[in-house]
């Protein structure tokens, strides 16, 4: 059964009760585990899909779902009677007080944000903005710091924190790295064009470089032409826009990343929401759309736009693309795909979640990715057809206005992108490709047999560890950290109010050691926290951890 709110398993509308999931998935494939049963794993099989698509979504237990309401009820009543004693001055910190030369300034927050930022978020500040000192690779050093003032500013004590094993970074293939090939290619390129261009790409920013770039990003996505961008927010943000206007109708995925969602603000197109990965909910609006057209003028749309993502970060999912094809192909509508982190994490090759799927990339109009993940470097890409890039180099403020990417920033793509190719006369990049694989299957059937909720699909790289309750946000993130681990945890409002999480990021750089001391290590906090809250774990028949058949899932 899937939570109410997200796409049913098989396409299907969930009902209100969830009970819809069920019976979706069982019309486009089976569900393994025992009928009823809370946990769906889904393998498609139908015409569209050339393999598995495995995905859970566990319901948050009743019990779970009223402590965690009950927990923000008694925060929330502690943060109301800690605002009466400061206003009658008796708690000790008085850095929520407004100053009173500030008191006639427009407020910055809306009431109820200000009240969770000093009440609640104050809490477990601490668990976020932690600062690290080496390269984010699979083991990175961290400075301490402390704060006598519960969180509201923090003192470095001048120690470093060595060897944590790194589990929260996009270090997807191990590509951050200070040594090494791409390394020592960057730094060549450093010595001869400088650290920066100083303009812009249509004034004297443009380097052989970039074109370079481009042209190799092309072959790699397989497509016509490519063009890259400095930064990767600004590659969703900036070109939507340029894209879709007035008149216009973005189709957004609910849990799309803040960047489609501000592009498709700016761009001053009609936005209507679809539930998350669910073809039914995505064909209704598509419908809706060609039969009644644009609000009173009843006119058609001039465009109808698909924005997905290849990997959601926040949910461990993928997209169902080979259904959004059909739908857009069926609906005559354009399809704006943001591979941010699936490029180089999905698919045999790396090429992302087109190639995972087995599909043509011209079946998609406008791909989308960023550099920032698996190739260890910053800044996004746009690839398609040549008119498409052509239009954008002139009509995108992000192509027209912003400066162009650092020459050694470029190398390092260049050099990283060639690694996965094969072009660099070696099998490491395919070997990473696979070690990402590998390692991300492991260490979620690891986390599903010692009982916790994990969300997404199974060959996602991005794993999301349940919590629920805030109290063990910070806990969590505190205990990991005593215990040389370095995690990711995330709460309201980067996420619904009773679903925070723990989120992990799997990196090929990660040996089987470091997997293990990470997930004997997440096992005991979950002991002490409380955090097993699963009531269907998978169970090893044998101490083989990386065989498919191995392993069936039972109900405790």
């Amino acid at each position: 059964m899937e939570r109410p709110g997200r796409a049913a398993a098989g396409g299907a509308q969930p009902r209100a009760n969830g009970c819809g999931a069920a019976h979706g998935a069982l019309r486009n494939g089976f569900v393994r585990g025992l009928p009823g049963t809370q946990v769906n794993h889904v393998v498609h099989n139908g015409g569209l899909y050339k393999r598995p698509f495995n995905e859970a979504f566990e319901e948050t237990p009743m019990l779970v779902a009223v402590l965690t309401y009950v927990g923000y009820g008694v925060l929330t009543l502690f943060g109301y009677l800690r605002d009466f004693m400061r206003q009658w001055k008796i708690e000790k910190c008085q850095n929520a007080i407004e100053r009173e030369e500030q008191k006639d300034f427009v407020p910055l927050y809306q009431d109820f944000e200000n009240f969770y930022t000093r009440n609640l978020y104050m809490r477990i500040r601490d668990s976020w903005n932690r600062p690290i000192c080496s390269v984010p690779g699979a083991k990175v050093d961290m400075m301490e710091r402390v704060s006598h003032d519960y969180n509201w500013t923090f003192t470095y004590t001048g120690k470093v924190i060595k060897g944590i094993i790194n589990m929260g970074s996009y270090n997807y293939l191990g590509f951050a790295q200070n040594n090494g090939t791409c390394q020592q290619a960057a730094a060549k390129v450093l010595s001869q064009y400088g650290a920066g261009v100083c303009s812009t790409r249509q004034e004297m920013g443009n380097l052989d470089k970039h074109e370079e770039l481009e042209k190799l990003v092309a072959r790699f996505l397989g497509v016509e032409s490519a063009m890259a961008y400095g930064m990767g927010f600004a590659t969703n943000s900036m070109n939507i826009p340029a894209l879709v206007g007035k008149g216009c109708l973005i189709l957004s995925d609910e849990l799309n990343h803040a960047s489609l969602v501000l592009g498709a603000r700016l761009s001053g197109a009609t936005i209507r929401i679809f539930k998350h990965n669910n073809m039914q909910s995505l064909e209704k609006l598509l419908k809706d759309a060609i039969v009644h057209g644009q609000p009173r003028t009843r006119r058609p749309w001039k465009k109808i736009l698909i924005l997905v993502e290849g990997i959601y970060s926040m949910e461990g999912s993928i997209v169902r693309l080979p259904e959004v094809i059909a739908l857009k192909k069926k609906y005559k509508s354009y399809l704006y795909l943001d591979e941010a982190h699936s490029i180089g994490a999905l698919g045999p090759s790396g090429r992302g979640v087109v190639e995972y799927f087995g599909l043509n990339p011209e079946d998609v109009d406008v791909m989308m990715g960023t550099f920032t993940k698996s190739f260890g470097a910053a800044g996004g890409y746009i690839g398609g057809k040549k008119e498409l890039i052509d239009y954008l180099r002139t009509y995108s403020h992000s192509a027209v206005y912003a400066t162009s990417l650092s020459p050694p920033v470029v190398e390092q793509i260049i050099t990283s992108m060639k690694c996965i190719m094969g072009e660099d006369g070696t099998t490491f990049g395919k070997e990473c490709v696979q070690q990402l694989a590998e390692n991300t299957r492991y260490f979620r059937r690891r986390l599903k047999e010692m009982g916790f909720i994990i969300y997404g699909n199974e060959d996602s790289p991005v794993v999301p560890l349940m919590l629920y309750m805030p109290a063990k946000i910070g806990a969590f993130g505190r205990e990991m950290l005593k215990r040389n681990i370095g995690v990711v945890v995330v709460g309201f409002p980067a996420t619904p109010i009773i679903e925070s999480r723990a989120r992990f990021c799997l990196s090929a750089a990660h040996t089987k050691e470091m997997l293990d001391t990470a997930l004997k290590e997440i096992s005991e906090v979950g002991d002490l926290l409380q955090l097993k809250y699963s009531r269907h774990r998978l169970v090893p028949l044998l101490d083989r951890p990386f065989d498919e058949t191995t392993y069936e899932e039972t109900e405790d």
